[in-house]
């Protein structure tokens, strides 16, 4: 069964482009994704379409009311569940919580989820402890609004789908999959600028390899993300190979 994502948006046609190009386009083609978008100014119960408001006790900007979201939110449920279940409310906002790999995981096992896009000064909070599941953000930053962050939502889930990668280990060794950050990757030419690929690559011997890969991905994550390590349930030989990696590195 497919996963279906509903995204309430002031621009669908913004959200709509993130299935027409790599690995969610190959999902919704794979039968593996289906995405609708729905314009929260359908809901809008005036003439002008008008979803925001002046906010109460004064301050910039405008706030989205309540009842135009509640009424997209439940046309999507309506959508959503015929067949698959209760669907997961996911508001897009900076003051959510981290957004990462494993979220990603998590929600690609769902079946049904719908993904709130706010714009302005937000959402009114009547709605949001009524209606909201969860609130995840892409990190201390403020965006214009939820669109893309939800693109970058759609795109990591998408990935993770069955059969939507070409190869099924691919996924598996994503940088933050394991906790880890990835190592390094080499191609042709086997030597470029002066610099070879690394010789145990080329051996052909698939456990050293398998143990080089590792000890650069620990070494890559201690460079660059050391606070990481502290999530990682380190066996005797994972540690060995964290400390060659520090001793060379030195060197």
């Amino acid at each position: 069964m497919s996963l279906k994502i509903d995204v309430v948006t002031l621009f669908p046609e913004l959200v709509e482009q993130v299935v027409r190009h790599g690995m969610p386009r190959i999902a919704v083609e794979a039968g593996q994704l289906a995405l609708t978008t729905r314009d929260l100014r359908d809901y809008s119960e005036n003439r002008w379409r008008r979803v925001d408001d002046r906010p109460y006790g004064g301050g910039p900007g405008m706030v989205i009311e309540p009842q135009p979201l509640a009424a997209a939110v439940q046309a999507s449920k309506q959508a959503l569940t015929e067949g698959t279940g209760a669907a997961q409310v996911i508001l897009l906002s900076p003051q959510g919580e981290r957004f990462d790999q494993h979220w990603a995981q998590r929600l690609s096992r769902e079946q049904g989820l719908i993904l709130l896009c706010g714009r302005y000064e937000g959402l009114d909070e009547r709605f949001v402890r009524a209606e909201v599941d969860v609130e995840l953000s892409l990190g201390d930053f403020v965006l214009s609004g939820g669109e893309l962050a939800a693109m970058a939502v759609i795109d990591a889930i998408a990935r993770l789908l069955p059969g939507v990668l070409g190869h099924a280990e691919s996924a598996q060794n994503d940088s933050f999959s394991a906790g880890l950050l990835d190592h390094p990757h080499f191609t042709r030419p086997e030597v470029w600028r002066g610099e070879s690929v690394p010789e145990v690559l080329l051996s052909g011997d698939h456990a050293r390899i398998a143990r080089w890969r590792l000890k650069q991905a620990l070494g890559a994550t201690w460079l660059k993300r050391p606070d990481l390590l502290d999530g990682v349930a380190m066996s005797d030989e994972v540690r060995t190979l964290l400390r060659e990696f520090i001793s060379e590195a030195a060197l």
